[in-house]
């Protein structure tokens, strides 16, 4: 119900109804996981300064760290 909801604040609609992605198959083993993990400031720092896309880099860091 609240994928196909649209949301309005007063006549501005926020969000419309149906977007995009909204009810996509679910990706089995393919999904990630969240965990919790404590980092070095200055380790997240430096993945930060690269931009958005800062957790995908840690996660392609650690994959080559254990060889995948």
């Amino acid at each position: 119900m609240f994928a196909e909801a649209e949301v309005r604040v007063g006549e501005a609609v926020i969000r419309p109804g149906k977007w995009p992605g909204a009810g996509c198959p679910p990706l089995g083993e393919a999904a990630k996981r969240q965990v919790t993990l404590r980092l070095d400031p200055d380790v997240i720092e430096r993945f930060r300064e690269g931009g958005p896309g800062w957790q995908r880099r840690i996660n392609e860091a650690l994959r080559r760290a254990v060889g995948l």
